[in-house]
């Protein structure tokens, strides 16, 4: 079992901030003060407003569907699924869904079910499994449904590589020897790495992803709190993508600073990867805006000395001004508390144009606002692997019409389905949406 080397240093500042979009009318378009692309974002002062819990009330879809834009139709994929968190598809269309979900026991429990959280969650037993689905016919709702792998410890992201099914648990990364088709892994696994488990809320989360050769893994780790506040001795070889080779050695850290990255993805048509990065909370409704960047090695994003370049986070003042100078600015700002999770690039053709090449973000939903923010999946132009303009609404209802406190799901993670469509992991409700062209 391997453990990873801590970085030397972080590097480099960094050059585009974003801009506002307030236009709320056109379709597809988001209303945040912190959403925007690649002119001029203006972030209020830290405490500007008070910092408040408002958790949601997950009541479900009672017949309901969520919306997207008038050229898609959106169907259910799969039902009473226990936490659907993650979705990965494999090289033959095998549809992959991690099931886990926080733990919460004791004093922690009783404090969840006190301020609300319990209603916006779930907080009991981690289902702890991978669920196999396979929609051999392509007609939008798969035939087949296995219990592929149990007994996991909160797992999350997923990876096949090289003949072996990679899962990462909170606690570290499993391989096991895999077949293509296969219902059932039945081989014994290993574990080639060791990880800090849990973390602050939801930071459990461990993703994956590899290089176009296969010959490195990328494993994002979240930091184990809100903004640093438990001393950053319980911070290491946390709020990092990690880098290693696929048999768990030559570990190293390949950027810093990000408070906890979940998503990522390579853009199309380029050897540069991207990360959707959850902000820090209680610094007021619009503080600190998630975001969409890209990764570039030795890079420091900030965490928790600053933030959105050198911005320094005044419950950190005068710390580290050397990493606040080097804090890099991210492209795509994506809203304050939004929660942005699932990441996804668009490298099919049966979406619209518009579409080919770009990012959709799944947007789990805040609870430190003092309106809801997020609860949606958004896209995000690019063009030759870069963004050009503002993130849009793409999948949104999520939020009751009729008690803007009570959603009927929370969307997560986002994946492409080999026929173009786009799945959906909605949690909250334990089910997958498939968004189809008409």
């Amino acid at each position: 079992m391997n453990k990873l080397r801590l970085p030397a240093s972080c590097l480099l500042l960094c050059a585009l901030i974003s801009a506002c979009n307030t236009d709320g009318k056109k379709e597809g378009a988001t209303s945040s003060s912190t959403t925007g692309t690649i002119n001029q974002l203006k972030l209020p002062q830290p405490y500007a407003t008070e910092s408040v819990k408002n958790y949601s009330e997950v009541i479900g879809w009672r017949g309901k569907t969520p919306t997207a834009p008038s050229a898609f139709r959106v169907n259910k994929f799969a039902d009473n699924l226990q936490n659907p968190r993650w979705i990965y598809v494999g090289p033959n269309g095998d549809v992959f869904v991690a099931e886990a979900t926080s733990e919460k026991k004791g004093k922690e429990r009783k404090e969840a079910i006190k301020s609300g959280q319990a209603k916006s969650q779930n907080i009991g037993r981690s289902p702890n499994r991978i669920i196999l689905l396979r929609d051999e016919n392509q007609d939008g709702e798969p035939e087949q449904q296995h219990v592929f792998l149990r007994g996991l410890k909160q797992p999350f992201g997923m990876l096949v590589l090289n003949d072996y099914f990679y899962v990462a648990n909170t606690d570290g990364l499993w391989r096991y020897p895999y077949n293509q088709g296969q219902n059932q892994i039945t081989g014994r696994g290993e574990k080639i790495l060791e990880l800090p488990a849990g973390g602050y809320n939801n930071h459990w989360t461990r993703n994956l992803i590899a290089n176009a050769d296969g010959s490195k893994i990328y494993i994002s780790v979240g930091s184990g709190s809100n903004n640093g506040e438990n001393g950053m001795e319980n911070e290491v070889r946390r709020a990092n993508i990690l880098e290693i080779n696929p048999d768990g050695s030559g570990g190293r850290v390949f950027a810093s600073g990000l408070r906890n990255p979940v998503g990522m993805g390579w853009a199309p048509g380029s050897n540069v990867l991207w990360t959707a990065v959850n902000e820090r909370d209680e610094l007021g409704d619009e503080l600190v805006p998630d975001y969409l960047t890209s990764v570039k090695e030795g890079g420091f994003y900030g965490w928790p000395y600053a933030y959105f370049g050198p911005n320094e986070d005044p419950r950190m003042k005068g710390q580290r001004p050397d990493l606040v100078k080097q804090t890099l600015v991210p492209e795509v700002p994506l809203g304050a508390h939004t929660a942005s999770l699932g990441l996804a690039f668009y490298n099919k053709s049966a979406f619209p144009a518009k579409y080919r090449g770009g990012a959709f973000i799944g947007q789990h939903g805040s609870w430190n606002r003092s309106e809801l923010s997020g609860y949606k999946v958004v896209f995000v132009p690019f063009q030759a692997g870069k963004p050009i303009g503002p993130p849009e609404d793409f999948l949104t209802g999520f939020i009751s019409e009729e008690d803007k406190k009570k959603v009927h799901g929370r969307p997560v993670g986002v994946a492409v389905l080999q026929d173009g469509s786009l799945l959906v992991a909605d949690d909250a409700s334990g089910t997958l949406w498939r968004v189809a062209a008409k």
